[in-house]
C-alpha cells in the first residue's frame, strides 16, 4: 500500500472502510461514469452489467489463460466489449425510453446465458468438427473462474478514474459533448441542426461499454473469482442507483453516487440485516427530496429555499400565537 492510500485509509477507517472496500468504491465510481455517458445523451440503457461481464471474462482469459499482464488484459477486455457493442447498438439504439431499457436488460440476460453455456456450446462445435465427443472446460458455467490473481492495485484505480474524469471534462467542451447534450434535450431538433444522431448515439454506447468493461476487468482481479450470476439484473439496478443517488446534472454525480453506494454497506454494518432496508430508505429519500441527486446545485438550492420558507412560516405562526395570547 502506498503512502497516499495508507493515509486515506487511515482517515476512512473509523467509518469501517478498509483498502478492499475503497477499491470496490472506486470500481463503482468507474461504473457510474459508464452509465452517465448514456444517460447524459438521453439513452436509458441498462446494458452496463452485461458489458462489465464481457470485460471481466475477456480480461481474465487474457491474464489467466494466456499469461498476459493486467494492463494488456484491461485493453483486451475493453476492446472486446467495444467490438461487441457495435452490432448491438445499431438496432437497439433506435428504441427509446423504457423500450430501450427492456432491450438492454435483455442483452444482459443473453450475455449471462451465453456465459453459463459457453463450455457446452464450444464442446458441441468441437464435437461436430472432429466427429467424436470433446469436452472443453474453460468458463466452468455457473461455478465461474477461480484462482484469478489479485493484481488490481488501489493506485491503478485512482489513476484510471482520474484519466476518465479528465476525458469527461474534455468531452463536455468538445463538439461531441455538445451534440450529446443536444440529443438529450430534443433528438428531432438535434437532427434538424445537422447532428448525426445515430452516429453520436452509437459512439456514446461504445464508450459506455468500454468503460463498463474496464470496471469488470479491475473487479475480476480484486475478487479473484467471477461467475455469470454476479452480472445479472441486480447488478444493472445497482449501477443505475449510482446515477440516481449522485445525480446526472454533472459528471461528478454518478462518481459520488458510486463511492457512497460502495461505502454505505460498511458504514451501516452495525445495522446487520437491516442495512438493505436503510439503504433503500436513503435512495427513496433522495428521490423524494433531491430528485436531481446529491450533486445537483439547483436541487440543493430549491431544498434550502423550501426549508427557509418552512422555518419562516413556523416563526410567523409562533409570533401570531404569542400576540394572540392574553
Amino acid at each position: 500500500m502506498d503512502a497516499l492510500t495508507q493515509a486515506l485509509v487511515d482517515i476512512l477507517r473509523p467509518l469501517g472502510i478498509t483498502e478492499p472496500v475503497l477499491q470496490f468504491m472506486l470500481v463503482n465510481a468507474i461504473l457510474g461514469i459508464s452509465i452517465y455517458l448514456t444517460l447524459y445523451t438521453g439513452m436509458f440503457s441498462l446494458a452496463n452489467a452485461g458489458f462489465m461481464a464481457i470485460g471481466a471474462y475477456a480480461g481474465v482469459a487474457a491474464t489467466q489463460f494466456l499469461g498476459m499482464p493486467l494492463w494488456l488484459g484491461l485493453i483486451i477486455g475493453m476492446a472486446v466489449a467495444g467490438i461487441i457493442s457495435l452490432p448491438i447498438g445499431l438496432p437497439v439504439l433506435r428504441l427509446k425510453d423504457i423500450y430501450l431499457a427492456i432491450a438492454t436488460i435483455g442483452f444482459g440476460e443473453v450475455v449471462i446465458i451465453l456465459l453459463l453455456n459457453f463450455d457446452e456450446i464450444i464442446s458441441s462445435i468441437a464435437t461436430a468438427l472432429q466427429g467424436e465427443r470433446v469436452r472443453i472446460r474453460l468458463l466452468e458455467g455457473a461455478r465461474g473462474i477461480k484462482g484469478i490473481p489479485k493484481s488490481t492495485e488501489t493506485w491503478m484505480l485512482f489513476a484510471f478514474l482520474a484519466l476518465l474524469m479528465f476525458l469527461l471534462w474534455r468531452l463536455h467542451k468538445s463538439r461531441l459533448g455538445r451534440a450529446m447534450a443536444a440529443i438529450r434535450e430534443d433528438e428531432r431538433a438535434a437532427a434538424n441542426m445537422g447532428i448525426n444522431v445515430v452516429y453520436v448515439k452509437n459512439v456514446v454506447f461504445v464508450m459506455s461499454a468500454v468503460v463498463a468493461a474496464s470496471a469488470g476487468v479491475f473487479s475480476a482481479h480484486l475478487t479473484r473469482i467471477i461467475s455469470p450470476g454476479a452480472y445479472g439484473f441486480d447488478k444493472a439496478v445497482d449501477i443505475l442507483s449510482f446515477a440516481v443517488l449522485g445525480g446526472t446534472s454533472t459528471w461528478v454525480g454518478p462518481i459520488v453516487g458510486g463511492l457512497v453506494m460502495g461505502a454505505l454497506p460498511e458504514v451501516l454494518r452495525f445495522l446487520n440485516d437491516l442495512r438493505g432496508v436503510f439503504i433503500g430508505l436513503i435512495l427513496l429519500g433522495v428521490i423524494l427530496f433531491l430528485p436531481g441527486g446529491l450533486i445537483n446545485p439547483a436541487g440543493v438550492r430549491l431544498l434550502l429555499r423550501r426549508a427557509r420558507r418552512a422555518l419562516r412560516r413556523r416563526a410567523d405562526a409562533a409570533e401570531r400565537s404569542s400576540h394572540a395570547a392574553p
